[in-house]
């Protein structure tokens, strides 16, 4: 291995992401476009990992390039109203045929298992059926869509036993109604009532479309469901995008938390939006995913691996679990999407209206991002509201950070005399104060 030291501080740093997604639901959607560009066995083995790892994956696959492909075949021309397809008889047919064939190479894709791949061993059971009820779209602007539908209900007791068993679930976008008849669906409306009605943690379209850009040019990383639908308002974006964020809008409405669409072009797109920071795609969630807030006992074991190696390298004085689970309520935590990326404590010394900062951390990951100066300001104001005049902090490495931030040079002998009590001579930590 070339960086050993590289993949453990990777390995590391994904593990947060693990814990907390191990049993959780997703539903992963993808259109027949990922298909014809031939990234259905990539995308297969990313998904194989997401079950190796404790996670339940409903899959959703599109088909409209092979229906087109169908028609094609038959001579038929398609016909749209609005985005969507008018499916008479006969475009039925080529709905069921492309379905058919896409169900078969997607169970052959999860079937692969050769020695010295990413699915060697892997022997996943992959279960489809008829778990969507559908209705007739009917008539639009006097235009009759015939055999087009919507879906009215997702079979979730059933789907539920399946994903506990070990299986993966593939919906394909086809309904039937109780008097027998099929229906062609888009993938997006069967994702999103797959998801609302499994109340799954995730949904992620794996899509064709680039990522998200706003009138500026600037890439959308994070939108509220809110923002969403105000974006949608401008008129800005692309068709086929903004087909997508009408969806996620909906998930997100429908009790869905997280709503993703990743570009497919980009190897491993779908990982590196769920174990990353960042992300490669957009998000849309039900609320701001970055807090700033108090800690509570819950929190504890996210701060301990967050300060764990500064305290390893001697940045910070060794505090052990039971001496941060006493001081929680000192601490603050920034959290983003359920992990901790950053916290800080503060500790009163009400008899000189003085209070010291004291294990600022941010994660290297982030580091440049502002968290730490957003942490800062958070603790001056804590410190304000609880009356202090003063906010002083100790450092063996970081002086000229707050140096930066308005704070100076002082001594021993201008800490708290409780606290001057408690200096480590042998760390020799510099003394700063700031006035607040």
């Amino acid at each position: 291995m070339e960086n050993p030291i590289q993949f453990v501080q990777w390995l590391r740093s994904v593990a947060p992401y693990i814990h907390a997604f191990r049993g959780k639901t997703f539903v992963v959607a993808f259109p027949g476009e990922l298909v014809t560009a031939g990234a259905l066995p990539v995308l297969a083995q990313d998904v194989s990992l997401l079950h190796a790892l404790g996670i339940k994956v409903v899959i959703v696959h599109g088909s409209r390039p092979q229906v087109e492909e169908q028609l094609a075949l038959r001579n038929l021309k398609a016909h749209y109203h609005n985005g969507l397809r008018i499916t008479d008889a006969a475009a039925m047919e080529c709905v069921k045929e492309a379905a058919g064939e896409l169900r078969l190479d997607i169970e052959a894709a999860f079937s692969q298992g050769l020695p010295n791949t990413p699915m060697a061993h892997a022997a996943i059971r992959i279960i489809s059926g008829n778990f969507v009820t559908a209705r007739p779209l009917g008539v639009i602007d006097g235009v009759d869509l015939e055999f087009t539908g919507v879906a009215r209900k997702i079979a979730y007791e059933t789907i539920h036993p399946i994903l506990s068993a070990g299986a993966l679930v593939l919906l394909s976008p086809l309904g039937f109604s109780p008097t027998g008849e099929a229906f062609n669906l888009t993938m997006e409306d069967v994702a999103v009532a797959a998801a609302t009605a499994l109340h799954a943690d995730k949904l992620i379209f794996v899509s064709e479309t680039p990522l998200m850009t706003d009138a500026e040019g600037r890439d959308v990383r994070e939108l509220t469901a809110a923002q969403a639908n105000a974006l949608l308002k401008t008129g800005q974006l692309p068709a086929d995008t903004a087909f997508y964020l009408q969806a996620c809008v909906k998930a997100s409405r429908g009790g869905v938390p997280r709503v993703h669409i990743v570009p497919f072009e980009m190897d491993g797109s779908a990982l590196l939006e769920i174990f990353t920071h960042d992300g490669v795609g957009t998000m849309v969630s039900t609320e701001n995913l970055e807090t700033l807030r108090e800690a509570t006992i819950e929190d504890v074991g996210g701060i301990l691996k967050l300060i764990e190696p500064l305290e390893a390298d001697g940045t910070l004085v060794k505090r052990g679990r039971e001496l941060i689970e006493r001081e929680i309520d000192y601490f603050s935590v920034i959290e983003h999407d359920g992990v901790i990326f950053g916290c800080a404590a503060l500790y009163p010394f009400p008899a000189e209206k003085m209070a010291e900062m004291a294990c600022l951390t941010v994660n290297p990951e982030v580091q440049s991002q502002g968290d730490g100066e957003r942490i800062l300001k958070h603790m001056e104001n804590r410190a304000r509201a609880a009356g202090f005049s003063k906010l002083f902090v100790l450092t063996t490495r970081t002086a000229h950070w707050f140096l930066k931030r308005g704070f100076v040079h002082a001594t021993v002998d201008d800490l708290p005399k409780d606290r001057q009590h408690m200096y480590n001579w042998q760390r020799k930590s510099l003394v700063l104060i700031k006035q607040l």
